[in-house]
């Protein structure tokens, strides 16, 4: 474990959540696909499924329907390769539900209790977007989003403007701040995603130290 975190309970139950798990990245600077590296004796797909299911009995798989047919709801992007936004984008143009949470598969150190306090967090706003922040550095794929956000993320993808901080900067976001979610007893390794083998391999390291 690299950190510990206070408990909170998301008080509307989980209904009206929807989780989407990102897992139609390249992955070009791993090498091969993100989705099915092993980390703690479990692909990273089935780690943030899991993890999605603790928080929501509505949890979809965002990518290609033939590499992740058999691991539940699939939606595709309406506007491919255009990286991370139109996932989102796609997410929540497929969800029923008004608040919505995203989650990269490459965030394995994520855990329910930070998920739980963003849905609380998003009780008390009318934001399209409940971010978290460390330093000056935004964690928009591990995040909540309402259903019109994807309105705003339409416009700037068919501008092919897919960088989603500026984004953020024309919409109503509330902002986590690193303040915020230390006080709350998370720490920032939380949001150590996985992007290349070393990576990859020094997460591994670290985990077996910590254990």
């Amino acid at each position: 474990m690299f950190f510990q975190h206070k408990t909170f309970v998301y008080d509307r139950g989980m209904d009206g959540v929807s989780v989407f798990v990102l897992a139609g990245g390249k992955s070009s600077r791993m090498g091969s696909d993100k989705a099915f590296l092993e980390f703690r004796g479990s692909t990273l797909l089935e780690r943030a499924l899991k993890l999605a299911k603790e928080v929501s009995s509505s949890v979809w798989v965002v990518g290609p329907r033939q590499k992740f047919a058999a691991f539940g709801k699939i939606v595709e992007d309406v506007y491919p390769a255009q990286g991370p936004l139109a996932g989102i984008h796609a997410g929540l143009r497929a969800s029923g539900d008004d608040l919505n949470v995203v989650l990269a598969v490459d965030l394995p150190f994520v855990e329910s209790g930070l998920i739980r306090f963003l849905l609380a967090r998003a009780q008390d706003t009318d934001a399209l977007a409940i971010v978290p922040r460390f330093g000056d550095g935004w964690q928009p794929l591990c995040a909540v989003y309402r259903k019109p956000f994807a309105d705003a993320a339409e416009k700037a993808l068919q501008k092919s403007e897919n960088r989603i901080d500026l984004l953020f900067a024309k919409t109503d976001v509330r902002a986590i701040a690193e303040s915020e979610l230390l006080t709350a007893g998370f720490s920032p390794e939380m949001f150590r995603n996985l992007n290349t083998p070393e990576e990859l391999n020094e997460a591994r390291r670290l985990d077996e130290i910590a254990s």
